[in-house]
């Protein structure tokens, strides 16, 4: 190194200038300034969580709803929130320590296509299925967060088929999709909830992948609406959030 870069250095405060007086075959190692991991904190942002905020009346209406009822059933057209929203606050919930647990169950119903021919066991299999619930976890949570959730126990995501028998303690459950769910299914799965949960029921009735006569959904909110601790909240085209295009197509298909 240079006399020049040496006085620049020693001026600037990185070097002992004292520890280059004599000859050493150890030396110590410049310190160039940069990023330390054990430094202080630099001030960057790391959380993934964002402010949940309602877009429209009805979205306002759901969290509202969850906040106030154990059970709520959030009835509406694509593109309205209803799943974003539910898991949305299933993980405020985790995150507050509310609930111990996060379980999160969908139909694996075909749609028009068979899962006998994709690869893997059957976990693999059903991947796809569960794949928007996926989605919404790491909307709000990073990846590495949602697999350490996952490991430890405290997210669980489900097919409707392995809810049978289980009653569900300290725990948030979002049922999605519950339109592909037939009148005993949702009968079933309504009945999983146990102390200190919340439930929350999502599902479009007009785009059930079942027979119209098979699709509990829409007879079940119907009955419920008479039980007064029971939220049954139902949205419109007015609160789809997605392209102006989806609600215009919603009102003519």
């Amino acid at each position: 190194m240079t006399k020049r870069a040496l006085k620049r250095q020693a001026r600037e405060g990185v070097f002992d200038t004292d520890h280059y007086a004599q000859e050493s075959k150890v030396r110590r190692l410049p310190d160039r300034g940069g990023w330390s991991p054990i430094s202080a904190n630099d001030g960057r942002d790391q959380s993934y969580l964002k402010t949940l905020k309602p877009k429209s009346e009805g979205q306002a209406r759901l969290l509202e709803a969850i906040d106030e009822h154990n059970l709520v059933l959030a009835l509406g057209p694509a593109g309205t929130g209803k799943t974003y929203l539910a898991v949305a606050k299933a993980v405020e919930a985790l995150e507050a320590g509310k609930v111990g647990r996060i379980v999160l169950s969908r139909p694996a119903v075909e749609a028009g296509e068979s899962i006998g021919y994709l690869p893997g066991d059957m976990e693999d299999k059903l991947a796809p299925y569960l794949r928007p619930l996926y989605d919404a976890l790491s909307d709000r949570l990073s990846m590495k967060r949602v697999k350490a959730l996952m490991s430890e126990g405290l997210i669980e995501i489900a097919p409707v088929g392995y809810m049978r028998g289980r009653t569900l303690n300290n725990a948030f459950i979002v049922v999605d999709e519950a339109q592909n769910c037939t009148y005993v299914q949702l009968k079933m799965l309504l009945t999983r909830l146990g102390w200190h949960s919340t439930m929350v029921v999502t599902g479009d009735p007009n785009q059930s992948d079942l027979l119209p006569e098979l699709s509990g959904l829409a007879p079940v909110a119907q009955r419920l609406e008479q039980v007064p601790d029971i939220g049954v909240v139902r949205l419109a085209e007015q609160d789809i959030v997605r392209h102006p295009l989806v609600a215009s197509m919603i009102g003519v298909l």
